[in-house]
């Protein structure tokens, strides 16, 4: 057995972290040495209970894992490797291993979460989108959980401007949760990475997410919630992101909507109100770094129509418009503003909400 098939070893032996292998370490030395200790030593270091688990571990449990990994073309990082993230080295207990499907670059030092409600509102869900988009076009890696709602959001909008985007899953890369983000992970890899702590094999229970949002903030500078309610998730990752030293950042939601009551809690508290995407920048001291497009920038380009078109793509914006609305703001006949809309669908650069109103996709 090498280093790299210990440590996988020991991380599916589930009562061991990154404490007892510094436990284990500083008693065998070597990772491949544990696996070859008596019971006695063993459990002078971690107990009769785990010492037992660690001299009885299956080997084709190993076996099976590597295979699985092998498979899907994931890369295993150990705590020990050069690529595994400086970042996270820092945080109270490091993960021993990733599964990485796609790759970790240097540019994601320089990384911002954004988490929030899985059921959130329009106004949450297109807040993450947009935020991910700007920061992505201002060379901002986006770290989010690949949970329905505002995290596929974000992913998603840091995909739009090709920027590079990084998702923490709370499963084994068997069990990709929630189901419907198959393809979304491909996509992610392909920008980025989506990694993992947990075995190939591990199921999406709930105590494992706030495990996976530790990493969130622990890969990020900061944190930005969009929305969420009191009893929300997200909420854990800003508490994470404040044990390790993490900004946390939050955007005001309506003072009579459940979903913002944790939003607007974490500002009471002392959460960095933001309103645009300068005040994140600002209050990490980035500089404008290689800049990609801007996203408007880019919408312009792809319409490359006539200036009616253009001319309607202006008037709509990230809020809800509606056909009469447009028609003042224009001043072109709704028949012509109809005809002009259906093109714009056609090329995704808008879409219809509930009630014949339409914002910019």
């Amino acid at each position: 057995m090498n280093t790299l098939e210990a440590l996988v070893s020991l991380n599916l032996i589930p009562q061991i972290g990154s404490v007892r292998l510094e436990n284990l370490l500083k008693y065998f030395l070597k990772p491949e040495a544990v696996f070859t200790a008596s019971r006695k030593d063993l459990s002078s270091v971690v107990g009769e209970q785990i010492g037992e688990s660690i001299a009885t571990f299956d080997v084709k449990r190993l076996e099976r894992d590597l295979a699985l990994a092998k498979k899907l073309g994931l890369k295993i990082i150990t705590l020990f490797d050069q690529e595994y993230p400086q970042v996270l080295k820092e945080i109270p207990g490091p993960p021993i291993v990733l599964y990485v499907l796609g790759n970790i670059a240097c540019e994601d030092n320089l990384a911002i979460g954004i988490v929030g409600s899985r059921r959130a509102s329009l106004y949450g869900l297109s807040c993450a989108e947009k935020f991910a988009a700007e920061l992505g076009a201002q060379g901002v890696t986006i770290v989010s959980g690949m949970a329905r709602g505002v995290d596929t959001y974000a992913h998603r909008g840091a995909l739009k401007v090709k920027g590079r985007t990084i998702a923490v899953i709370g499963s084994g890369f068997n069990h990709i949760y929630p189901p419907e983000n198959e393809s979304l992970a491909k996509e992610i890899s392909s920008s980025g990475a989506v990694i993992s702590e947990f075995p190939m094999e591990t199921v999406p229970l709930p105590m494992n997410f706030p495990r996976r949002n530790r990493l969130i903030s622990g890969l990020s500078l900061g944190v930005l919630i969009t929305e969420a309610a009191r009893n929300s998730g997200a909420l854990i990752t800003a508490d994470f992101a404040l044990e390790q030293g993490r900004e946390v950042f939050a955007l005001p939601g309506r003072i009579d909507f459940n979903g913002s009551t944790g939003t607007n809690a974490l500002l009471k508290q002392g959460a960095k109100m933001v309103t645009c995407c300068n005040d994140i920048l600002e209050e990490l001291n980035l500089a404008t770094t290689q800049a990609k497009e801007p996203v408007d920038t880019i919408k312009k380009q792809e319409i490359a129509c006539g200036k009616d078109e253009g001319l309607l793509y202006e008037h709509i914006s990230n809020q809800a418009v509606s056909i009469d609305a447009l028609v003042e703001k224009t001043a072109l006949p709704s028949s012509q503003i109809l005809n002009l809309i259906l093109k714009l669908r056609f090329k995704k650069l808008i879409k219809e909400l509930p009630g014949k109103q339409f914002m910019r996709n």
